[in-house]
């Protein structure tokens, strides 16, 4: 594996999300992966995560509110 990448499952433990998501993401441009040449493996470059995971950080979290009973 090239230096500076990690496998689809190495970046799904570090970013919290399962590997289905970072999938997802992958096919919308959320989070892209490159293709090991040999095996055609998802990879993912660390220091795109860490960018990732400042920019998510600074979002606002999108949370429902609750409608209180009267």
């Amino acid at each position: 594996m090239p230096k500076g990448f990690v496998t689809i499952k190495s970046a799904a433990e570090i970013v919290g999300v399962s590997i289905e998501t970072l999938r997802n993401w992958d096919k919308q441009g959320k989070l892209r992966s490159k293709r090991d040449p040999q095996n055609g493996y998802r990879l993912y470059c660390i220091s795109q995560i860490q960018e990732f995971l400042k920019t998510a950080k600074a979002k606002p979290a999108r949370t429902k509110r609750a409608k209180l009973a009267d």
